[in-house]
């Protein structure tokens, strides 16, 4: 293909749309298998764009396995085949590395942790201990190893308020794919679901795949719009209450048992994704709507913030009629996570060090979050406004220059520092000025002052 050509739409960023536009053609069989692609270069001119925008766009179709890039070739289609990722995204290809790797010398991403602070040498130990149990040369349970759905049990208890049976938690791979297998036993009972706008764009991709109709509720910087409940069909809701994605509001007290009253009055449930509830800063954290009221909230936990993003190991805690349900759906598949992986963190959390790895963390944790934080209002005065400060692994700024989302992320990359969008979060509810994710678990302290030197340079 020498060309592409379309029109752009103005709600969205420019990048996003082109990688829109190439995979619809790819997935519909107008672009062929092996077909090259224009060059960076040819398309940034073609559609008017800079080159960092189809740099981008092209960046996002090799990380999902559309695309590749050969060396001093260009960019060509990949086969669409069911495990079509597996080759294509285990590490970036050469023409990339050349590209993009030299110039980006902070990256403030959101899905990675501190490795200098990883317990490597204890971790390592458990492990090599659990290689000799007898154990680990068998097939998993399918619904996850006892030993850490008991393990769970303990923590959830004591850290969040959620009195759980062991019997009564799943152990999956990954919170979308829980939300998968859930949609299959919800669909039968339920057509439609309240999603949060902005919200965490996996769990829309999880419940589209069983075509649910979407409500949405409207989230703000001051927290969900509850009222708006009392118009709306759908008798199923997903939730960030503790740590909403993105915006990191907390649902209140009073909201959370609004919530639960709701949820009795239409007889239906609650999805509550409990992710990075770890990780708070200035104050403890609200219960879990889980321990309020345990049979209408579908309870959902994963270690991939506080511990590592590769062990994919998730959890949910099911009422007794879905779990029923679940349970007979799904009694017959084999587990969607590493039984080593398993056995290891219920052998780390039994000894202590899963208790000790958190209270370490927090402390790191919180020292960046305030040295970015105090760089970001030294650097940048009145220009933005920061969201989120008070838990999580990022924070969003809302940045008061007459200037795009796609312009910051543009100017920022042209500066060697990678930033991210928060348009992909958002269905209707958009903000009146654009907000950037800025992540900081992975990041030295001296990152962290160097990469905010360097969007100052950048944006200001």
């Amino acid at each position: 293909m020498r060309n592409i050509i379309f029109p752009f739409k103005d709600h969205l960023p420019k990048y996003k749309q082109i990688y829109d536009e190439i995979k619809l053609l790819i997935e519909q069989g107008d672009i062929k298998a092996n077909e090259q692609l224009p060059s960076i270069r040819q398309l940034a001119d073609s559609l008017d764009v800079s080159r960092n925008t189809t740099l981008m766009a092209y960046e996002q179709l090799i990380a999902e396995g559309y695309i590749r890039g050969e060396s001093r070739k260009g960019y060509f289609v990949n086969e669409l085949e069911p495990l079509f990722h597996e080759e294509t995204s285990n590490s970036l290809n050469d023409l990339q590395k050349e590209e993009i790797a030299p110039s980006v010398r902070i990256d403030f991403r959101a899905d990675a942790i501190d490795q200098q602070h990883f317990p490597l040498k204890a971790w390592r130990r458990l492990a090599n201990q659990v290689l000799t149990a007898k154990d680990v040369y068998r097939y998993g349970d399918p619904f996850g190893e006892l030993c850490l759905r008991e393990q769970i049990a303990a923590y959830i208890l004591q850290s969040r308020g959620v009195k759980a049976d062991p019997n009564t938690i799943i152990i999956g791979s990954s919170t979308q794919q829980m939300l998968v297998y859930l949609g299959h036993i919800l669909k039968g009972e339920f057509e439609r679901i309240i999603v949060e706008d902005p919200g965490f764009d996996g769990a829309r991709k999880a419940f589209q795949f069983h075509r649910f109709h979407f409500e949405t509720l409207p989230v703000y910087e001051t927290g969900a719009d509850l009222s708006q409940l009392e118009h709306m069909k759908s008798r199923l809701i997903y939730v960030t209450p503790s740590h909403q994605s993105p915006l990191g509001v907390s649902m209140s007290i009073q909201q959370r048992h609004m919530l639960i009253h709701w949820a009795n009055q239409v007889r239906g449930y609650i999805i509550e994704d409990d992710y990075d509830s770890e990780f708070r800063y200035t104050q403890k954290p609200f219960p879990a709507l889980a321990s309020i009221d345990s049979t209408r909230v579908i309870y959902l936990g994963n270690f991939s913030k506080s511990f590592l993003p590769g062990i994919r190991l998730s959890y949910m805690v099911l009422p007794q009629p879905l779990l029923d349900r679940y349970k007979e759906r799904f009694g017959l598949f084999e587990s969607t996570t590493s039984l080593l992986s398993q056995l290891t963190m219920a052998k780390f959390m039994e000894d202590g060090e899963w208790h000790r790895h958190l209270k370490r963390m927090r402390l790191v944790y919180k020292r960046k979050m305030q040295l970015l934080v105090s760089a970001l209002r030294e650097a940048f005065g009145q220009h933005l406004s920061i969201i989120g400060e008070q838990s999580g692994l990022y924070v969003l700024v809302k940045v008061h220059l007459n200037h795009s989302e796609e312009w910051l992320i543009e100017r920022a990359f042209s500066h060697g520092v990678k930033v991210y969008p928060t348009s992909r979060y958002v269905v209707n509810n958009y903000p009146e000025k654009p907000m950037i994710k800025l992540g900081f678990s992975s990041l030295s302290f001296d990152e962290i002052q160097l990469g905010i030197e360097l969007l100052k340079k950048a944006w200001l």
